[in-house]
């Protein structure tokens, strides 16, 4: 039986998992070359589409990520604009202005959780969920752990982030587990609503 093609329902946690790992590194080291490559294998496993849309693609997520990434002076709706383009791009039947806006609300969620102790995990869970329920058209309850387990991801980041974003440090690879357990339990809940 000849294996699946990629897509945005069939895509393989593992790889796309690894490959988020380490855009998400790159990004704290500001390695944008790398964050690219590491784009390229995400979004190419993650939607399968062909080379040159996946290229775009990856360009649209880089910059969006290099204007969101400034320190309080970012560019939230330059950013929104760029991943508007890449939703628009992987050809999702959705609003892509509406999955870009919910994309950059759980940045920018995430980034007050960074730095304000009132901001909750649940707040960014919560995110998610819209999120993944928007794009993937499943139930809340269906794509809840998918969103909790990015939420732990995300918070073994920024313990990364606050140790000196060593490579070898066990953080990334506890980050990296986390964040493949994230997309099994989301291609779970999405296969559920095929």
């Amino acid at each position: 039986m000849p294996a699946t093609k990629p897509g945005p329902r069939s895509f393989d946690p593992v790889v796309v998992g690894n490959r988020e790992t380490d855009a998400w590194a790159a990004y704290y080291r500001h390695e944008w070359r790398s964050f690219l490559v590491a784009s390229v294998g995400m979004v190419g496993a993650a939607f399968g589409m062909p080379p040159h849309r996946t290229l775009a693609g990856a360009w649209y997520v880089l910059r969006a990520n290099q204007l969101w990434a400034p320190y309080p002076d970012n560019q939230p709706d330059a950013a929104r604009e760029y991943m508007r383009r890449f939703y628009q791009l992987v050809a999702l039947d959705l609003d892509a202005a509406q999955a870009a806006a919910l994309e950059v609300e759980w940045w920018r969620i995430h980034r007050e959780h960074q730095h304000d102790e009132s901001v909750t995990t649940e707040q960014l869970e919560a995110a998610l969920v819209e999120l993944y329920s928007f794009v993937y058209g499943a139930e809340p309850d269906d794509v809840r752990p998918a969103a909790r387990k990015r939420v732990e991801a995300m918070d073994l980041s920024d313990r990364w982030v606050r140790a000196r974003s060593h490579r070898d440090d066990p953080l990334l690879a506890a980050e990296r587990r986390a964040l493949v357990a994230s997309y099994a339990a989301l291609r779970a809940a999405v296969e559920r609503t095929d």
